[in-house]
């Protein structure tokens, strides 16, 4: 399995929560550097709160299930 393909799993966990509060993620890239670059949309798109998620709630559970995560980020 590609690191593309277990963040993508990774992601698959994180989603339902997103989408509870209107929200969802979209996996853009994955660098060979370990960086990750994702698109939150829907209510998480202009959410105040989307960096905390991001680093607090993403970037966390990524990191946890793919060890070559090195960091994430919104584009």
């Amino acid at each position: 399995m590609s690191i593309k393909e277990k963040v993508q799993d990774a992601l698959d966990k994180v989603r339902p929560s997103l989408q509870a509060d209107g929200g969802d993620v979209q996996l853009v890239d994955v660098e060979d550097s370990g960086l990750v670059k994702v698109r939150l949309t829907g209510a998480c798109g202009g959410c105040p709160m989307s960096q905390m998620t991001l680093k607090m709630g993403i970037e966390r559970i990524l990191k946890q299930n793919v060890p070559e995560v090195t960091s994430v980020e919104s584009v």
